[in-house]
């Protein structure tokens, strides 16, 4: 969430900043603008009656005669105050509702080295790593080669829940639990993440702390609660709230540390978890409809870091560095961009994208999107750190990154790897996960 005073101070720069990123809305702006000043006014207001009440009670205490009209007039007085001021605290309190209201709508402010740009054509290459690999036969995609290699079952996934869904068998499975058990050995052993196992399903505070609610509530599979407890100690008490499902580890990794004061001596830091991640892919009809790309439930591990603004920007090249060194270590091919403006997440100021070459599509696919986040976030959630003691709180800022996307990652390694008989070669730095295999053969 925006500072809403840097926002009602600086409300002409934020339109120009917004625009970068194509959020243009008069009415929200004029209408925060208008609230703004009327929340100024209120405060204003509320202190001064408060000095009137202040006032009004030491003279009320200086009276001796407690019988007197004197003190009976003042006692009224202060009544009166009293409820003027519970007044206009009611009137502020829904004023600054509605501001939050609004400001929850506003997305980040791009930061001044983001690209200018409208969309994904307009992201700018930073580097290629790797040279494409060549064959001497046509490669074919992951899905005919999952199929050939009977590791994918699209069939029996749509029985059991739909369409966008897989059932991965044989070596799929080990394979997809592979690469979650060295990515994580790999951030936990080099890079210092300190690894977290964390829930799945979070309360509504969580995904608007991290930015999903309200912008993608619609992309967000929600779980409705029971009833509430009735006391019965012989009964299983039922969950009396609404839950949603992670659309990602970021919401529950960032939320560690909602509402506390950290201390800024241990910052920086990064925590890094496996979750299975959850979304309806609302806006993407039509789009990946053919294999794994993209589903409704896939595996990813994230990696999220804690910082102050001083640190950000590095903070960012070395998470990006992080992501990067698995697909290194994996031998994939891939480049690095940086995302113009209007294509950046909700929640970013400055975002890198890794992606890894699809030899069977012929085209670089987004494998990891590292994001750096400022403190809005932070805001959202009421998470700070104190610089030095005593001194005053500030907001953390906040980074996240996919470590990657698991399944994507299969993806890459079955195309880049693929031999002209069908089989998968087994990246080396993988082998010692998958009991020393060097490939994955065809199904007779």
């Amino acid at each position: 969430m925006l500072d809403l005073r840097h926002v009602a101070e600086h409300l002409d720069e934020v339109k120009r900043e917004l625009a970068r990123r194509g959020f243009r809305d008069d009415a929200l702006f004029a209408r925060l603008a208008d609230l703004a000043e009327k929340r100024k006014s209120a405060i204003t207001t509320t202190e001064t009656l408060r000095a009137e009440l202040n006032q009004a009670s030491d003279a009320m205490a200086a009276i001796k005669d407690k019988k007197s009209e004197e003190f009976a007039q003042k006692r009224a007085e202060l009544r009166t105050l009293g409820d003027r001021i519970k007044e206009h605290e009611g009137a502020l309190k829904e004023i600054e509702g509605e501001l939050e209201d609004l400001l929850l709508v506003l997305p980040n402010l791009p930061h001044e080295t983001t690209p200018d740009g409208k969309d994904e054509h307009d992201n700018v290459e930073v580097r290629v790593v790797g040279e494409k690999p060549t064959y001497g036969f046509e490669p074919k995609d992951h899905v005919d080669l999952g199929l050939g290699l009977g590791i994918f079952d699209f069939e029996r996934a749509a029985k059991i829940s739909g369409a966008r869904f897989v059932v991965l068998r044989g070596l799929g499975a080990r394979l997809e639990r592979a690469l979650m058990q060295f990515m994580l050995d790999v951030h936990t052993g080099e890079h210092g993440y300190t690894e977290m196992w964390t829930p799945v399903l979070v309360k509504d505070t969580a995904m608007r702390g991290t930015g999903q609610l309200p912008k993608f509530a619609d992309d967000s599979f929600r779980i409705q609660g029971g009833a509430p407890y009735d006391g019965d100690p012989s009964k299983e008490p039922a969950a009396s709230s609404d839950f949603y499902l992670v659309p990602t580890a970021e919401v529950s990794l960032t939320n560690l540390h909602a509402g506390e004061i950290l201390d800024g001596a241990e910052l920086p830091f990064g925590y890094t978890a496996y979750t299975p991640c959850f979304r309806k892919e609302a806006g993407a009809y039509g789009r990946d409809t053919r294999g794994i790309i993209r589903q409704h439930q896939f595996d990813k591990v994230e990696l999220v870091r804690f910082c102050t603004e001083e640190q950000g920007l590095d903070e960012l090249e070395r998470l990006t560095g992080h992501a990067e060194n698995i697909l290194k270590k994996l031998g994939l091919h891939y480049r690095v961009v940086a995302l113009c403006a209007g294509d950046m997440g909700f929640s970013a100021r400055k975002t890198y994208d890794l992606e890894v070459y699809l030899p069977g599509q012929g085209a670089y696919r987004e494998i990891s999107s590292c994001s750096y986040c400022g403190d809005f976030q932070a805001r959202r959630m009421g998470a700070r750190y104190r610089p030095a003691p005593k001194q005053k709180p500030r907001f953390l800022h906040t980074l996240n990154g996919s470590g990657l996307a698991i399944g994507r990652t299969m993806v890459a390694i079955l195309e880049q790897y693929q031999n002209a008989d069908g089989s998968v070669t087994i990246p080396e730095a993988l082998r010692p996960y998958m009991g020393g295999l060097e490939r994955i053969e065809p199904v007779k």
